[in-house]
């Protein structure tokens, strides 16, 4: 990192806060438990002492792709993009509905009455991890815990 006279003011050591919409969390979350790819909330550079993640896949390419975010840097001396994973976003997450549950709940419904059931069910839960969407994240910076606010939008 370049020292601008600051030490590591550009870096993610920065971070006091970070705002999530918690619309982006239940995606993230949903998409990371009902498929293969790896759906997080990205913090990018230049970082600030307040910032805004914004949901990203990791298999979208054109993020370096590490997994991690902090701590590696380009050829440009830039800090790499900050990935949070939505789990440490929401406190206690509810185990997400699956279609086979939601049918033995009703067995004697209809498949349309099953599938508006499980839609249901699915909105249920995805209000409840809205409503989980925890105060503080703990983020790894240079092989260093630290702990910052989340600020979390409607």
């Amino acid at each position: 990192m370049t020292e601008e006279g600051r030490g590591h003011d550009p870096g993610p050591d920065r971070l006091r806060s970070i705002a999530v919409h918690r619309e982006d969390v239940a995606n993230a979350l949903e998409a990371s438990l009902r498929s293969d790819r790896e759906v997080v909330l990205r913090v990018t550079p230049p970082f600030s002492g307040r910032m805004r993640a914004r949901l990203h896949a990791l298999d979208a390419g054109g993020d370096g792709g590490d997994g991690e975010g902090a701590g590696s840097a380009d050829a440009s001396d830039s800090p790499a993009p900050l990935h949070i994973d939505p789990r440490n976003l929401v406190a206690e997450v509810p185990p997400y509905p699956e279609p086979d549950e939601t049918a033995s709940e009703y067995p004697d419904a209809d498949l349309e009455t099953r599938r508006e059931r499980h839609a249901e069910a699915v909105a249920a839960w995805r209000e409840r991890v809205r409503e989980r969407v925890g105060s503080t994240v703990e983020i790894e910076v240079d092989d260093e815990t630290r702990t910052v606010d989340v600020v979390a939008l409607a």
